[in-house]
């Protein structure tokens, strides 16, 4: 009989596994500062509420005819999903009830969605990132970011209040929707991971204090697009495969919270660059990269457009694209240096 030759096991994770039940809730109210109103802590529980939502639907999407095109599409000309329709539709629902969102930026929508009597927040969302893969019964996620508005609460929102660089959000993270369900997220002290127990249907604590390992596994670049990549990416991700780099493991999944959250777990770096015909690249500054780019350099990493901080980045319009390249910090400073050698040769 031939001896079984298992897999290896999965690299270390940079996070303190928690024991302890601890429920997003009482985690939340336990972190909040002593002169906070609890508004922000409101708006992040009804985000898991959403998300709860959404993860009933897309666990019984194959049961419920919600997988599929919906016939309609997006603002960026991308055909929308069922579930990118159900996901948007309880997002909105979600942020505007309760007073505490003044305007609602989402991917789904042309222009942001203003609450009115709406409190001091600004929500900006992708409900679906990765719906392309639905049908495929592949992860997919929720990402969010969250402001606090610039104006007087009297006033109307005004495109300064969502029209802002990363660095000022005052929380981000994202739902993703797998094997199980978890809710990622940061107010600008760590970052902290609940993963759904749909036993008693509560968020509870999985890893806190979550940081990039020091050692890096993983690299996530579709490679079938390098021959549209600009040198200095092409360059890097050869780098990557030399004897002397760090030698990680290529995993792509093609949904960027998916591959995100998995490099955050086990160190690595990821990237959706520019390409010939797509020189913006493909993901969206405000409601995806900003985000994400806040929970890696919460986490010790580093989010980047190959040549700028994405965090410095001021956005012109809503649905304003950018290359992406978000993950360990020495990698990603690398990745940086090389384009920039390629710029000038």
């Amino acid at each position: 009989m031939a001896l079984h030759d298992p897999d290896p096991p999965a690299p270390p994770v940079g996070a303190r596994a928690v024991a302890e039940l601890v429920t997003i809730e009482s985690f939340l109210l336990a972190r909040q500062p002593a002169e906070a109103t609890g508004v922000l802590t409101s708006l992040l529980d009804d985000i898991a509420l959403a998300g709860k939502l959404i993860a009933n639907r897309t666990r019984r999407a194959g049961l419920t005819e919600m997988l599929g095109a919906s016939g309609d599409i997006n603002p960026q000309g991308e055909e929308q999903k069922q579930l990118d329709v159900y996901a948007d539709d309880v997002m909105t629902a979600m942020l505007a009830r309760g007073g505490r969102v003044c305007a609602i930026v989402s991917e789904e929508r042309p222009e942001p969605t203003i609450v009115p009597d709406g409190g001091r927040y600004v929500v900006v969302h992708d409900p679906l990132d990765g719906s392309s893969n639905i049908d495929s019964n592949v992860s997919v996620g929720t990402i969010f970011g969250v402001f606090e508005r610039v104006g007087d609460a009297s006033s109307q929102p005004q495109d300064r209040d969502w029209l802002r660089p990363g660095r000022d959000l005052v929380a981000a993270g994202y739902v993703l929707y797998g094997t199980s369900t978890m809710m990622v997220y940061s107010t600008g002290d760590g970052v902290h991971a609940f993963t759904l127990d749909p036993e008693v249907g509560e968020f509870v604590l999985t890893w806190d204090d979550m940081r990039f390992p020091e050692i890096p596994a993983y690299y996530s670049f579709n490679h079938a697009s390098s021959p549209l990549w600009d040198q200095g990416v092409g360059s890097f991700v050869e780098w990557l495969n030399l004897p002397d780099s760090p030698r990680l493991s290529q995993r792509y999944i093609g949904s960027a919270v998916a591959d995100f959250h998995r490099n955050l777990l086990h160190g690595g770096i990821f990237g959706y660059p520019a390409e010939t015909g797509l020189p913006a690249g493909k993901l969206r500054l405000l409601y995806e990269a900003a985000p994400l780019a806040y929970l890696a350099e919460q986490a010790g990493g580093l989010g980047s457009d190959g040549r700028r901080r994405l965090l410095d980045i001021e956005p012109d319009h809503v649905h304003q694209r950018t290359p992406v390249f978000i993950g360990d910090r020495a990698l990603v400073t690398r990745l940086q240096e090389m384009v920039e050698e390629s710029d000038g040769t």
